[in-house]
């Protein structure tokens, strides 16, 4: 087998079923190779920034790597947005692009990045954008070379990882094959550290200091839900989540507190001020979570912290008690010393009524749709198991907070690196990986028209993502922010398209809506067609999403 044969089989053989790339001189070979596997699905994007953006979304909800690859030179360079996202929000992928062969570097062949003689440093910048980057200069590496990288994405806290495959390697023969074994330890606390975190949490664990448990998107990628249940459940203790861990708790739970932060719900808010105990589950205190870092928000608090990655505890509060460890084998290990301990729950009463966003909203405001009242409509007719993914802009803030997610439906927005449409195209990754759940993308008009011609992509391969678009025909958070800080705005206006014939003309199905009515019989016929369908709704971009001030 040549190296790209190589690569492919190896991808084959640890579970990889969908790939995204571009097409490009340096990877030719690359795409026939994946052409004769029966195991992998290759998705061909029209612009390999997508492609990054599908891998995080791939990986985000599985246990599967996230794999792009793309062309050297601008075909690598438009990877480092989705590889971002991965690297600040923990998600394991692999990205593959070329590179020039040794003879012809710094010569300025097409398409150099060997950061010589004036080129791009691709190396430099990927090494800077991952966890680590590796130029593969000759084929009996290839193995060793796979297996260090692929084990280095899903060992400890994950992320991406890049492999350089030079033109002239891309066929050299690999003088032999293994299966690579990237089965990597858990991080465990030692004994000690667990049995003194333990015994501080019992030491605090009293009703009147209000407990109360922050659920972080580590304990997805731990695949935490079930002992957290447990915890919650058992001991009866109020939890909120952050954003990106929205609805993994079911929400009609009556101890969930929704979520906390600036835009959080305002019982999840009200009883964190009032908690004097926290323990924080796999999350690092994002800006939105934290009140823009307010520098007072632990004072008089005891934080009890436990994150996979040493480097996250203390770097915005300081723990009282911290736990360097991945959050499942944490959370038994508390829960058997609780039972040990014969630990009685918390009182009944704690939990605080009318915790939600869940008061009527109007259906109009100036002649338009509510956002607010939109979500409301979505969450009423979401189905089990869904996966709706929020892209960066007002109606992410709309979506975490009216947004009722209960039976199996998760929530995720662009993460703390948050690039707009990383979500638009992300959704198609994730419906790739969990074909049989239902993947609605909420974005915004700005959001789309950055990346919707990959409804083209959706189409081609048959991956049927519904995405609504909040349409309000501006850029509206900027605009507030330009309003509430100087009093005026400019250039925030957006010239959009008639989105029921550009879906009809990629071939996806299309609807323009105005009201409840429309939208609800919209919605209802796109779950049904599993195909790739657009609703486009018109809101009202003069009412603005909720926002808590802190009271510390």
């Amino acid at each position: 087998m040549d190296v790209n044969q190589t690569v492919v089989k190896v991808l084959e053989e640890i579970g990889v079923d969908h790939v995204f790339g571009g097409s490009g001189q340096v990877n030719g070979s690359m795409l026939l190779a994946l052409k004769k596997s029966d195991k992998i699905k290759t998705v061909i994007i029209q612009n390999e920034q997508a492609a990054s953006f599908m891998a995080a979304g791939y990986a985000m909800f599985s246990k599967k790597l996230g794999v792009c690859f793309a062309t050297g030179g601008p075909g690598a360079f438009n990877l480092f947005s989705g590889l971002a996202v991965a690297y600040s929000d923990s998600i394991p992928m692999l990205a593959i692009s070329g590179y020039p062969s040794r003879w012809t570097r710094g010569k300025g062949a097409l398409n150099e990045s060997s950061g010589l003689s004036r080129t791009p440093d691709s190396q430099a910048m990927f090494s800077a954008t991952t966890k680590k980057s590796v130029i593969l200069e000759d084929a009996r590496d290839t193995i060793p070379v796979l297996e260090e990288l692929i084990y280095t994405a899903f060992e400890g806290r994950p992320g991406p990882v890049h492999l350089h495959i030079p033109k002239e390697i891309t066929i050299a023969e690999v003088p032999y094959y293994r299966s690579i074994d990237i089965s990597s330890p858990k991080i465990l606390a030692g004994e000690n550290q667990a049995e003194e975190f333990c015994k501080g949490f019992v030491e605090n664990f009293k009703s009147e200091n209000k407990p109360l448990l922050m659920v972080g998107y580590g304990c997805i990628r731990s695949e935490a839900k079930e002992i957290l249940e447990k915890l919650i459940n058992t001991w009866k203790i109020p939890f909120v989540s952050t954003m990106d861990a929205k609805g993994y708790i079911s929400e009609d739970n009556s101890l969930s507190l929704g979520i906390v932060g600036t835009s959080g719900d305002v019982g999840a808010n009200d009883y964190f001020h009032e908690s004097k105990t926290v323990l924080a589950v796999g999350n690092s205190f994002a800006e939105n979570a934290t009140f823009a870092f307010n520098a007072k928000l632990f004072d008089g608090k005891k934080l009890l912290h436990i994150n996979i990655d040493r480097h996250e505890i203390d770097k915005v509060y300081t723990a009282d008690y911290r736990l360097v460890s991945d959050a499942r084998p944490a959370l038994e290990n508390l829960v058997a010393y609780l039972e040990k301990n014969n630990i009685a729950p918390l009182n009944d009463n704690l939990a605080v009524r009318n915790k939600h966003h869940d008061e009527i909203l109007p259906e109009f405001s100036n002649g338009k749709m509510h956002p607010g009242f939109l979500v409301q409509q979505i969450s009423k007719q979401l189905p089990e198991n869904a996966i709706i993914m929020g892209d960066a802009g007002g109606h992410m803030l709309w979506l975490s907070a009216y947004l009722n997610l209960n039976k199996n439906q998760w929530y995720q927005n662009p993460g703390s690196f948050g690039p707009m449409a990383s979500h638009v195209n992300g959704a198609i990754g994730v419906k790739c990986a969990n074909p049989n759940r239902p993947v609605i993308c909420g974005c915004g008009d700005g959001d789309y028209l950055m990346a919707g011609f990959e409804l083209l992509t959706c189409v081609k391969n048959n991956i049927p993502v519904i995405y609504i678009i909040f349409n309000n025909g501006e850029f509206n958070v900027i605009k507030k922010f330009l309003l509430s800080n100087f009093g005026e705005y400019a250039y925030m206006d957006i010239k959009n398209p008639d989105y029921v014939k550009y879906a009809e003309a990629c071939g996806a199905k299309g609807w323009q809506v105005h009201n409840a009515e429309e939208f609800n019989a919209a919605f209802a016929e796109a779950l049904k067609l599993n195909k790739p369908c657009i609703i486009d709704a018109i809101i009202d971009g003069d009412v603005y999403p909720p926002m808590s001030i802190s009271k510390t």
